[in-house]
């Protein structure tokens, strides 16, 4: 099997030493194929990392969705971390200032959902880099479920929020170096990416030789992040997507829920994905700890499952079944990007022509 190299092996490959303090952004995903971590190996090579900052689950990756990790020391490196998760603008300028750095470096793996946020980490700290003078590097990896792919509406610039910063698809199709270029125009950092070597884009991580390494307490498998793009939009509505069970975002289900849900589902005929007909409690989330119904998604063929368009039709069936029950929240408008699939969700309209064909990606592509 060929092995994808990524931005931080061949940086530590070729070491760069000098004076300048950096800044790492990193979390557990920034390793080396030995699972050597991002900072002990960059130290190794002679960079002089000073601070390590961590995004949305912390450095660590300890913390639950929508929280960071408290200041502190990295017990690896004896290093400060800072939390930047909540931090934007003047703020996280501050923040970044505070820590006498002289430049910053991100390495974090992405799940290519737009709502999933380390990547808006990312482009919040190249304007502070670009505010504050700071060059920003970014050590590129690759998008797990594919980059041959996007599929889902592009953001609506009025729904911009830490769930999306920028006019991308729902499932975008792009690296995080890729997006880095994109979002670059607009920040004016002074940006270096350090590419792959030997990924190809209709890759899904399991054929890049690499090691899976949990992007977030919710997200354990490959096979995870491949629905991701779909279920999580049941964030956005009184439904349960799965967290606090083995199985994030592939069960999901609802206390109002019953068996007809499976089947109405099959008999869409979504390709390349089945429903079965099952039962769970979530531990933690939405309805934690009260049982529901609901199903599992087991997909069969990642080359023709549409996340997104069977995401919405989840929805649109809970819709359907359960018009006295289901309810949408307005986190579902940042969630999609715009208010348009809660409005049909909520005046009954099938919301999924809303969805258009899957197609390329578009952007600063740098792998062909």
């Amino acid at each position: 099997m060929d092995r994808v190299r990524t931005g931080l092996e061949r940086l530590t490959a070729t070491p760069r030493p000098g004076r300048e303090r950096v800044g790492l952004v990193t979390n557990p995903t920034g390793v080396l194929p030995d699972l050597t971590p991002a900072a002990p190996a960059l130290l190794a090579a002679g960079t002089r990392v000073t601070t390590l900052f961590g995004p949305e689950h912390g450095l660590r990756g300890t913390a639950q969705a929508g929280g960071g990790e408290a200041a502190a020391v990295d017990p690896v490196t004896g290093l400060p971390v800072a939390d930047t998760y909540g931090r934007t603008g003047a703020e996280l300028d501050a923040l970044v200032a505070a820590s006498g750095v002289q430049a910053l470096v991100f390495d974090m793996g992405d799940v290519g959902a737009r709502f999933y946020t380390y990547v808006w980490t990312m482009c919040d700290l190249m304007g502070s880099a670009a505010r504050l003078g700071l060059r920003f590097t970014v050590l590129d990896r690759p998008n797990p479920i594919g980059g041959a792919v996007a599929e889902g509406p592009v953001l609506d610039p009025a729904f911009a929020s830490f769930v999306g910063r920028a006019a991308l698809p729902l499932r975008h199709g792009l690296t995080p170096g890729e997006i880095a270029l994109s979002a670059n125009r607009a920040a004016g950092a002074a940006l270096e990416v350090v590419p792959m070597e030997g990924w190809r884009r209709e890759w899904h991580f399991d054929r890049t030789g690499l090691p899976w390494v949990m992007p977030s307490a919710n997200m354990p498998t490959l096979d995870t992040a491949l629905v991701y793009p779909g279920t999580g939009l049941l964030e956005g509505v009184n439904a349960a997507e799965g967290r606090g069970t083995t199985r994030p975002f592939e069960l999901v289900g609802a206390p109002y829920a019953d068996g007809r849900l499976a089947a109405a589902l099959s008999d869409l005929g979504l390709p390349g994905v089945r429903f079965r007909d099952t039962s769970f409690t979530p531990a933690s989330g939405r309805h934690a700890g009260v049982p529901v119904r609901g199903v599992q998604l087991h997909v069969t063929d990642r080359e023709t499952f549409p996340p997104v368009l069977t995401g919405v039709s989840l929805l649109h069936v809970l819709r359907t079944l359960y018009p006295g029950d289901f309810a949408c929240d307005p986190f579902l408008d940042l969630l999609w990007g715009s208010d348009s699939l809660r409005a049909h969700l909520e005046a009954g309209r099938d919301p999924r022509g809303l969805c258009p064909p899957p197609g390329p990606p578009e952007g600063d592509l740098l792998y062909g």
